[in-house]
């Protein structure tokens, strides 16, 4: 063969057997399959050069393989809906600036809140809000009141028909947790979700399994972010989603991870996500997020579709961050320890509660009332105070390494009694309401 045919004829080869793949971005994340797989078709289509490879995993454990991934063999993207999540890895030196690949069409904040990171290490790419998904044709049929507000859920009637995940498997669940302390209180607050968890049929093992069972009808309602309602109610189930006013609108991030190995295919997937094509995925009725671009730049905006600069201007709350990044694990565990592994024992605490109610009504007595006060007290307090979770030495110990003997062993202590006090204080609070219904 001509010798200067080789070449133009390994050429044509090439470009018979299509383009080659120049890199694949493998992407970490939380979200459900109908969002990754229709940014993954489309980006696709888009970069025949670059295969989109999606790690599905909550975001509590995508941090942790993030931090236990050596440098060159760590995913490219992390994208997920809890900003302080991306705040640990910020601070753990685990993302990389994306530079300047941000849509300039993107205000700066919503609400009081950066859309993105101010120190440049992770980008706003959709924004998120945290309330009350229900059925409507369950809550009509137990002739419930529709929730508009979170102390809804706590009235006897709800009753097991409530579900719930634990922040310690859902990112997002964090977020609603951070967002009801935040909004009423430390106290006021652990309260609530005392309340609310008693009154919960299940906690679930994903953030998704609330809102399949309000689909399915297996609860009446659960706290979810918007998108998992949203999505509900406009592919046609029989749900409503209600933002009540300790709710908060934030980003959900997306961020290039440090040490990865194509990083430069990494940010053009960013900036896709990013783009007015990217941005208008998320408008699918299966997706049903909200955009951080506005409106005005968009085409298909759905009629009446929630406006995010709306409800974050009637929210009360004012989500900082730094607090919920600093607490970050002391929040997880204290729920993990006095609610998702003593369920049960809190359950039943809370039946007695509303039992001696609905036996006294307003007519009790003040033995039964002193009583019962007692039991609530003992039922729907925190055991850490506000002030106990920003103690240096806990804050050290719940941010330091698992794998260090000590802190392992410190860890397993603090959580075993904060475990034990709980089951104490539950079957306590269950015996004095027995006792006040039976006055």
């Amino acid at each position: 063969m001509n010798k200067k045919l080789k070449p133009l004829l390994a050429a044509a080869l090439l470009v018979a057997a299509g383009p080659a793949i120049s890199g694949t971005v493998t992407v970490i994340t939380s979200f459900p399959k109908e969002l990754t797989q229709a940014y993954k078709t489309a980006f696709e289509k888009a970069n025949p050069d670059i295969k989109l490879e999606i790690l599905n995993k909550n975001t509590v454990s995508g941090i942790a393989y993030v931090k236990e991934t050596e440098a060159g063999k760590r995913p490219e993207v992390f994208w997920a809906s809890a900003p302080d999540a991306f705040e640990v890895l910020a601070q753990a030196n685990l993302l990389e600036k994306a530079g300047d690949i941000a849509n300039h069409d993107v205000p700066d904040k919503i609400g009081n809140f950066p859309i993105n990171d101010p120190s440049g290490y992770f980008l706003g790419q959709a924004l998120a809000g945290y309330g009350i998904m229900y059925n409507t044709r369950l809550i009509k049929a137990k002739k419930l009141a529709p929730p508009a507000s979170w102390a809804d859920l706590l009235a006897p009637e709800w009753y097991g028909n409530v579900g719930i995940t634990s922040p310690s498997r859902s990112g997002t669940m964090h977020l609603t947790v951070e967002t009801i302390l935040q909004g009423e209180g430390w106290d006021k607050g652990w309260n609530t979700l005392l309340r609310m968890s008693g009154n919960s049929a299940a906690i679930t093992d994903r953030s998704f399994g609330v809102p399949d069972g309000v689909n399915n009808g297996q609860f009446g309602a659960g706290p979810v972010i918007d998108f998992f309602g949203l999505s509900s109610k406009y592919s046609k189930f029989p749900v409503e989603f209600v933002y009540p006013e300790e709710t908060a609108i934030v980003p959900a991030n997306i961020a290039l991870i440090a040490g990865a190995k194509s990083t430069a295919e990494g940010k053009k997937f960013i900036a896709y996500t990013l783009s007015k094509e990217g941005q208008e995925l998320l408008l699918k009725p299966e997706i049903s997020r909200l955009p951080v671009l506005p409106y005005k730049n968009l085409n298909n905006v759905p009629e009446g579709y929630p406006d995010p600069g709306e409800i974050a201007k009637r929210s009360k709350v004012q989500f900082d961050v730094d607090l919920s990044q600093s607490r970050y694990y002391i929040v997880q565990s204290l729920f993990d320890q006095t609610i998702t592994f003593r369920h049960a024992d809190l359950q039943q605490a809370t039946k007695a509660i509303h039992a001696a109610h609905a036996r006294h009504g307003a007519n009790i007595g003040e033995k039964a009332r002193q009583l019962l006060d007692e039991a609530k007290k003992l039922a729907w307090t925190p055991l850490l105070s506000a002030e106990q979770t920003k103690s240096p030495e806990l804050l050290a110990l719940f941010s330091g390494n698992k794998k260090d003997a000590d802190i392992s062993q410190k860890l397993s202590k603090i959580q075993g009694d904060w475990n034990s006090q709980a089951k104490i204080n539950y079957e306590k609070a269950q015996a004095l309401a027995k006792e006040a219904a039976s006055q």
